[in-house]
């Protein structure tokens, strides 16, 4: 008994001792707040850009380059066919390229990767989309065979083209101004995090 007695008490000291040292131990548990890793966790609509002037423009331009691949699509017979082809790869690439970032934005999936400068993204994609349509706009205007379905994406081509010129318009002076909505920086849930775990390390010096 009295030896039972005695291991119970070695056993409580030891216990005592290994808290009064983890209490002591500058190693302490940080509070930092650890962001989840599910990209898509919190995904949401934003029905603000979809109204916003951005937002319109993208959805026009999204609608108008699919117009226009489903009018050079129609085309049966061609020669030569560089145009066609040309205005083909044009209208397709623009539409999935501004379709994807339509998606992007519209569910704030840009503030889940915050590195990259999705307003200098926007930029390029609409400066390009500009240049390009009006290039296969005027190529498929100069050699064609009359037909409606030509004369039709040609149309088209030139009004997608003005929709996303005044889009890069409108993105350059964005750009100009240093607009962040498009989100370099943390999310504001994280910033709280943080200004919480700040607090929290200062109420204790303990952990300084």
């Amino acid at each position: 008994m009295r030896n039972n007695e005695e291991t119970e008490g070695y056993d409580g000291e030891a216990s005592n001792t290994s808290m009064i040292s983890g209490a002591n131990s500058p190693y302490q548990p940080t509070t930092e707040p650890v962001l989840s890793r599910n990209v898509f966790r919190g995904v949401r609509c934003d029905p603000d850009y979809v109204k916003s002037q951005f937002g319109i423009l993208k959805v026009i331009e999204v609608v108008l380059a699919l117009i226009s691949f489903i009018c050079i699509e129609t085309i049966m017979s061609c020669s030569p066919c560089a145009g066609i082809y040309l205005f083909e790869f044009v209208s397709c690439s623009a539409f999935v390229v501004t379709g994807v970032l339509l998606l992007v934005f519209s569910l704030n999936l840009h503030t889940k990767v915050p590195h990259v400068n999705w307003s200098l993204t926007d930029l390029i994609n609409t400066a390009t989309s500009t240049l390009f349509f009006f290039l296969a706009s005027v190529v498929l205007a100069a050699i064609n065979h009359k037909t409606g379905a030509e004369i039709a994406a040609v149309i088209f081509g030139f009004l997608v083209m003005g929709v996303y010129g005044l889009n890069t318009y409108l993105a350059v002076r964005r750009w100009r101004l240093g607009d962040s909505r498009d989100g370099a920086l943390p999310t504001n849930e994280y910033i709280r995090a943080r200004t919480a775990s700040r607090g929290e390390v200062e109420s204790r010096p303990e952990l300084q």
